[in-house]
């Protein structure tokens, strides 16, 4: 049975890991690596204690020269992880074994948690790195596409109804916006999260007297990590921020994903995710085309968010060392950011070759008969026959219209309340959608310019 595919879960099946992850960010947070990573800070802390006179300088030379992941009994390690609750005295027998004599300083001073926070946050810097560059590429995209439709009319809705006029531009420069804020987030995010963790067994640095802060200092120096101002241990804030943060960006793209869902729907068939043959079909129904991106998007989005409660959660830990709490972030960050970065590798493939049928989109703006222009017809009739009788002019327009299939301009033309001051030209310009467009293009050219491209 084990030639055959054994994994659980989505990130890590066969069938569906590069729909909901990418293959870079689970190699950030595989066993593999983390492991590495335990070893890395292990032999960081040798390296860090030598250069304040905590151990021998050529032990720690012993400790970063022996010590090889690769040679390690995964299975030993393994079956020990199962028996402590925690891989890191299990890591420490082995590396203590691989260094001989300079052994007995692996360790030095520390207490499990140290190794697994300061490991984890090695692997947020990495994920956020690649969230980061995914993030700057598809702010890419939609300045592009801002640019592009700047001014292409489309009927703008609420509460699924035509509102008024927009442009597609003026779209795709709101997702821009809110991704230009999530690069700030995320620049402001990093000097709070990638902070290392050194602080012994309660937290006070006991076992390392008087050098314990020149150590702690070293330490984060050795990994290029923020020194902490005070122990984390029970402290979480930083590691629940940044799965919030991702729970922002995840949110954004749902709300992506939910708009090219609707209009790529038959009623509406304003955009469509690229074609790629076979993509989005369906086994009995030939002619369906899926919005399979936009799909997996909104999945993310919903597990991402789940995962941001639990870190919120996991934020009331007991006393100096939590009994439980900690252990629900295990789960939490690797899935936040796997999830996340497949939800941006597809947001990414569906923006970047999104299909836009402006002919449809001024055809769905012409449904109402130009009604949707109710507002603007009623300003501009404002100036001759007054704001309120104006208003109650275009209503009873509006009802005549609808109940005789008649276009506004036509049930305006035909009032002689409006007929006897304004002539058709003017109706006819006051009742075109794309004449009442506000500021949509002026709004993408503030985005556009809002920050340096």
């Amino acid at each position: 049975m084990s030639a055959f595919p054994t994994s659980t879960t989505v990130l890590d099946s066969v069938l569906f890991r590069d729909a909901f992850g990418t293959r870079a960010m689970r190699e950030v947070f595989s066993d593999l690596r983390l492991i590495e990573r335990y070893a890395e800070v292990e032999v960081a802390l040798a390296k860090a204690e030598a250069r304040c006179g905590v151990i021998p300088v050529e032990a720690a030379e012993q400790i970063a020269e022996r010590t090889n992941v690769a040679a390690f009994d995964f299975d030993l390690l393994r079956q020990e992880t199962d028996v402590v609750g925690y891989p890191i005295l299990p890591l420490v027998h082995q590396m203590a074994k691989q260094c001989g004599e300079a052994g007995r300083y692996v360790h030095w001073g520390a207490t499990t948690q140290d190794i697994m926070d300061t490991a984890v946050v090695l692997q947020l810097r990495d994920g956020l790195g690649i969230i980061e560059d995914d993030i700057a590429a598809l702010r890419g995209i939609l300045v592009d596409l801002s640019k592009k439709y700047r001014d292409t009319p489309m009927a703008g809705r609420t509460h699924l109804q035509q509102a008024l006029p927009v442009t597609f531009g003026y779209k795709t420069a709101i997702w821009l916006a809110a991704f230009d804020r999530h690069a700030v987030r995320l620049a402001e995010l990093k000097p709070r999260a990638l902070v290392g963790q050194f602080a012994g067994a309660a937290g006070t640095l006991a076992s390392l007297g008087d050098k314990g802060f020149e150590v702690q200092k070293a330490l984060c120096e050795e990994l290029g990590l923020g020194v902490p101002v005070s122990t984390w241990h029970v402290a979480r804030d930083g590691l629940a921020e940044a799965v919030n943060y991702l729970a922002l960006v995840t949110g954004t793209l749902g709300k992506i994903a939910l708009d090219i869902m609707i209009m790529a729907s038959t009623e509406f068939g304003e955009v469509y995710e690229p074609f790629v043959m076979g993509r989005g079909a369906s086994s009995t129904m030939p002619q369906k085309r899926n919005p399979i991106s936009s799909e997996l998007m909104l999945a993310a989005a919903k597990a991402v968010r789940q995962h941001a409660g639990l870190m919120l959660d996991a934020m009331v830990q007991d006393f100096e060392r939590a009994t439980g709490p900690w252990h629900a972030e295990w789960m939490a960050i690797p899935e936040s950011f796997v999830l996340t970065a497949g939800a941006l590798h597809q947001a990414r493939f569906a923006l970047g070759g999104l299909i836009v049928d402006g002919k449809r989109m001024a055809d769905n703006l012409d449904v109402s008969r130009g009604l949707i222009v109710a507002e603007a017809v009623m300003m501009g009739l404002a100036p001759a026959i007054g704001r309120q009788e104006a208003h109650d002019v275009v209503y009873d327009a509006c009802r005549v219209a609808n109940d005789k299939g008649l276009t506004l301009a036509e049930a305006l033309a035909a009032d002689d309340r409006v007929a006897s001051r304004i002539d058709r030209a003017t109706i006819d310009r006051l009742t075109a959608p794309k004449n009442y467009l506000g500021l949509a293009p002026e709004m993408v050219d503030r985005v556009l310019t809002s920050v340096k491209r």
